[in-house]
């Protein structure tokens, strides 16, 4: 009898399991499908872009990163990080956010000048630190919902709104756009997409698992955490996905 009962609790226990299963399964597949609806045509892109990372750029990060001096590497990686923060600037202020206008237009002159055009970081020794702003999240802010997550061929990671923010924030940024010379234009912008694949190879060792899915949900979640200023948890860090699945700064 004792058997019979235990049986029946066994029973009645995995019973549950599979019933709760049956609930949880289809939602979580069903939240996957809000967010990201286009999945099968987006993991072509994504492994046309790992193929051409894996076979062009990474090797000519690493190579950049073994030659490069630390010093030099992250001096460089400065620059693009300031020459960036024109697009930071506009951006507050569509957002009105003149606090943060105020201090990061202290970073950016104080970066320019005694920084020597943002090579040494001297605004973040007195605690001006880096911050993040695009036209994707000036959309947010004003109540644009993001829409579907997109890979994009070459840039990687976005949404239907980030993608469109691209546009305004290309024509914002001085470095590269300004230049007329399309040759000089073009080294400038290789410069900038090497230094940024750089920054993040120590990142990779992070990925587990399906990389895709782990790319998709490390933007997805950075990306609300700089919309909200930092008021939802990141469990990707402040630093290290900065740049890590998100656009190329032009």
């Amino acid at each position: 009898m004792e058997q019979m009962r235990m049986f029946s609790q066994g029973r009645a226990v995995l019973l549950t399991a599979l019933f709760s299963l049956a609930y949880v399964i289809p939602a979580a597949a069903d939240a996957v499908d809000a967010v990201d609806p286009w999945e099968g045509l987006n993991r072509k892109i994504f492994a046309f872009n790992d193929y051409g990372d894996r076979y062009l750029l990474r090797p000519v990060a690493s190579g950049y990163h073994y030659i490069t001096p630390d010093p030099i590497e992250t001096g460089i990686s400065n620059v693009f990080s300031n020459s960036y923060l024109v697009v930071t600037l506009m951006n507050d202020l569509f957002q009105l956010k003149f606090l943060e206008l105020g201090r990061d237009g202290a970073r950016f002159t104080i970066n320019t000048t005694v920084g020597l055009l943002g090579f040494f970081d001297v605004a973040s020794k007195i605690g001006l630190e880096h911050r993040r702003e695009d036209f994707g999240q000036t959309l947010a802010y004003y109540g644009m919902p993001s829409g579907p997550y997109i890979v994009l061929p070459f840039l990687g990671s976005s949404t239907v709104r980030d993608g469109f923010s691209l546009i305004p924030d290309a024509q914002l940024a001085p470095v590269i756009s300004s230049i007329d010379h399309i040759p000089t234009r073009n080294q400038v912008f290789a410069a900038n997409l090497v230094s940024k694949r750089a920054d993040v190879l120590a990142v990779e060792q992070l990925l587990t698992g399906d990389r895709y899915s782990f790319i998709r949900d490390a933007y997805l979640q950075r990306r609300e955490w700089l919309i909200n200023d930092g008021a939802v948890e990141d469990n990707f860090g402040d630093e290290d996905f900065d740049d890590f699945g998100e656009e190329i700064d032009f």
